[in-house]
């Protein structure tokens, strides 16, 4: 119930948006175009992307067009899930540099109502295997709340110590701050996770970085947080 009325309120609450998309809806043929023209929030979002592309230079000598390939195999693998869409698209934008804080708050809108709604598709909360792709998400339990180390148990750690968690399906979350909604959790808890950031820019066999959405079923708590400490390409 927080996530959906969440979604009311920030969705209402969008600024004005520009025209878009950046590609002629009439041509349109793929389920994901055709829903992009159907929002136009995601329309607003693809033509900040088309914009964006002009100045991005990737950080590690890759190919800018593959990356963009990528990006766009990515979007158009959701299909006509408009939850998977902006994700896909939040992620375009931000591996371009040109990340919005309402695209982000549009992003966690929709996938937190869709973790809801995946989660109550699967009432006795059976582990699920770990998402492979943006906007796919699966259920699973903590199996561990500890240090952003893994050193101390999260509960009795003071701020400074960050957050981390991994969960029974193989997945992971880390913070270099007490994160709110870990910290609410204990182990052993139902959480449904979404994929909703593939790094793509990054140096060759370089994975880590992708980003969950997490949903506590017991406490509501939520948290957007990568597998790694380090983003892909970082120490």
């Amino acid at each position: 119930m927080l996530v959906t009325f969440l979604a009311g309120g920030i969705l209402g609450a969008a600024p004005a948006l520009a025209d878009g998309p950046s590609f002629d809806c009439g041509k349109a043929r793929l389920s994901a175009e055709k829903a992009i023209c159907a929002d136009p929030q995601l329309s607003a979002i693809d033509l900040l992307i088309s914009k964006a592309f002009k100045d991005f230079e990737p950080a590690f000598g890759g190919d800018k067009r593959m990356i963009a390939r990528g990006l766009i195999a990515d979007r158009n693998a959701c299909g006509g899930d408009t939850a998977c869409i902006v994700s896909a698209l939040n992620n375009a934008l931000q591996t371009y540099g040109n990340a919005q804080s309402w695209v982000q708050d549009y992003n966690i809108a929709l996938i937190g109502k869709k973790a809801l709604e995946t989660a109550a598709r699967n009432p006795a909360g059976t582990d699920q295997p770990l998402p492979l792709g943006i906007g796919q998400c699966a259920s699973t339990h903590i199996e561990t709340l500890t240090t952003r180390l893994g050193d101390d148990p999260l509960e009795t750690a003071g701020p400074e110590a960050g957050s981390a968690a991994t969960f029974t399906n193989g997945g992971t979350a880390v913070s270099y701050d007490r994160e709110p909604g870990l910290a609410a959790s204990k182990v052993g808890e139902p959480v449904e996770m979404c994929l909703i950031s593939i790094p793509r820019d990054c140096p060759k066999d370089d994975e880590r970085g992708r980003v969950y959405y997490s949903l506590g079923i017991v406490a509501k708590g939520s948290w957007a947080l990568p597998d790694s400490q380090h983003m892909c390409g970082g120490a």
